[in-house]
């Protein structure tokens, strides 16, 4: 397989794992902790929108990083006031909470359908980025990558 086939492959690859590895990481972390959290992905989905609204409206992608992070934290919390406050079912929450971010997500996001908004900026890692060959795939990703 050549580098022409090989890198832009590799981009996509690593482009579309990120959201993945940043849901497992999560999740290794809430396990750990012991508790089962099964409304990560309402979380990421009510994050996305409120991040992708604030791009929108304000035009700073750091803005629009913070509220996602704010809209995950804050249904973090409501799941935390459930289940070890009221002492509710952790695995009847989490799916409650998943079906919640995807209802939330799902209306708060019918205005912004087919908005364009510019991508991320691309963040260059000093002496990695000009490494020849796949050095520009791999360390030239955007800052969430």
């Amino acid at each position: 397989m050549s580098l022409e086939l090989l890198g832009p492959m590799l981009l996509t690859v690593i482009g579309a794992a990120t959201p993945l590895l940043f849901a497992a990481l999560g999740e290794v972390v809430t396990e750990r902790s012991g508790v089962l959290n099964l409304g990560g992905e309402g979380m990421m989905l009510a994050g996305a929108v409120c991040g992708f609204a604030t791009v929108i409206a304000s035009g700073s992608h750091l803005l629009g990083v913070l509220a996602a992070a704010a809209a995950g934290a804050a249904l973090a919390l409501v799941f935390a006031m459930l289940t070890l406050t009221l002492m509710a079912n952790q695995v009847a929450t989490g799916l409650a909470l998943t079906i919640f971010g995807v209802g939330l997500s799902a209306l708060a996001g019918a205005g912004f359908v087919g908005m364009p908004v510019a991508a991320l900026p691309r963040l260059a890692v000093p002496g990695r980025s000009d490494l020849p060959g796949l050095g520009p795939l791999i360390f030239g990703q955007d800052m969430l990558v």
